[in-house]
């Protein structure tokens, strides 16, 4: 099967190719850009006044980035600040600032959200700073800022994160290696069990002093192989060039991904004894192993979709297989909670061997 140059191009360069064009578009590329804050233009003329560096202080802190009007882009938001804005305040008039921009809807809408938070700091900091019936300082107002905040919270996650969408890498390069895995085994395992029954070498076999059961296994002894090299070449690569992180319960992972492959390698046998072609086989084999994909999670989260698919996704083999590797790598369940998924695949691959040994024919 090494030999055949599909073989070697499925197994080695395609998944690469996909982990990283899928992981870069989902938002797990290296080189993309880590900046998430939203451009801001403050206009401003001379008698603004001291508040004016303290308003986009707080600006920053809820993730705006200030940059100069000269040469921005027209489509960067604008807020505008009134003249003498700082004595206007200080004298207690109501004084609005105004946003100008070309984006609607929610995105528009947070940032205003976000810049009415900034407002309103400001607001809360020069009551804070307040000394008496003396109006706030500049001086006052840079100790405060300087100031520990009297009130933090602190946000953490509890338990298992089963909220939590796998995005980037964390998802292409799990589910490219389930795909993977399920193509190579259901094309190539498949066809070259064709070839050899038109050419008559299994007919040789079935002359030979072997029991039927030890050629059966032998067959699929070959094709978990094929299995067992891509499934460490894809970990080795998306731990080496992708920075993939495996998680804590790496054996309970490889024994999922063990039952996965031999399962694979049966249905593949299953497939090249039914299939009368080459053809035939290299068909359905691509579309099964696309359709299952799709239906299973190894091309998208599962979790953003429908919980009717959701559903479907726990009756595929790949379903079972990217259900068990989220749990264990993205939402930090323990080693225990796959053990359904282990006993479904170990009986499906009992099943499979036994209607691979049904339907296994020498001619």
């Amino acid at each position: 099967m090494l030999r055949a140059r599909e073989t070697l191009f499925w197994t080695f360069l395609m998944p690469i190719v996909f982990f990283f064009f899928i992981g870069s578009i989902t938002g797990g590329s290296k080189g993309a850009s880590t900046d998430t804050t939203t451009p801001l233009v403050v206009v401003a003329d001379a008698t603004a006044g001291f508040l004016i560096p303290h308003l986009e202080a707080r600006l920053e802190e809820t993730g705006f980035r200030i940059v100069p009007a000269e040469g921005a882009d027209p489509g960067i938001p604008r807020l505008g600040i009134p003249a003498a804005f700082t004595d206007s305040v200080l004298a207690g008039h109501p004084t609005t600032v105004t946003v100008t921009r070309e984006e609607t809807g929610l995105t528009a809408k947070y940032e205003d959200l976000r810049l009415k938070r900034a407002v309103f700091s400001v607001l809360g900091d020069l009551v804070a700073a307040t000394d008496g019936n003396r109006p706030p300082t500049e001086e006052g107002l840079s100790i405060l800022a300087q100031s520990p905040p009297i009130v933090r919270v602190e946000v953490s996650r509890a338990g298992v994160l089963a909220d939590r969408i796998p995005s980037g890498f964390e998802q292409a390069v799990p589910g490219t290696m389930v795909m993977f895995t399920l193509l190579v085994l259901l094309t190539s395992g498949s066809v070259l069990l064709v070839v050899e029954r038109n050419e008559g070498l299994l007919r040789r076999l079935a002359s030979s002093p072997l029991p039927r059961a030890s050629i059966i296994a032998g067959k699929w002894g070959g094709r978990i192989l094929i299995g067992f090299i891509q499934i460490a070449f894809a970990m080795l690569v998306g731990t080496l060039l992708f920075h993939m992180n495996w998680g804590p319960h790496l054996g309970a992972l490889l024994l999922v991904l063990v039952l996965y492959g031999g399962l694979v390698a049966f249905l593949g046998l299953i497939l090249g004894s039914v299939a009368r072609t080459q053809g035939q086989a290299v068909g359905v084999g691509v579309l099964a192993s696309n359709l299952l994909a799709a239906l299973g999670g190894c091309w998208w989260p599962i979790e953003i979709t429908p919980r009717w698919m959701q559903h479907l996704a726990l009756l595929l083999p790949t379903g079972w297989a990217m259900d068990a590797m989220h749990k264990l790598v993205s939402f930090g369940a323990p080693a225990s909670s796959v053990l359904p998924h282990l006993a479904v695949l170990a009986v499906a691959t009992g099943a499979a061997a036994w209607g691979a040994g049904k339907v296994f024919r020498f001619q």
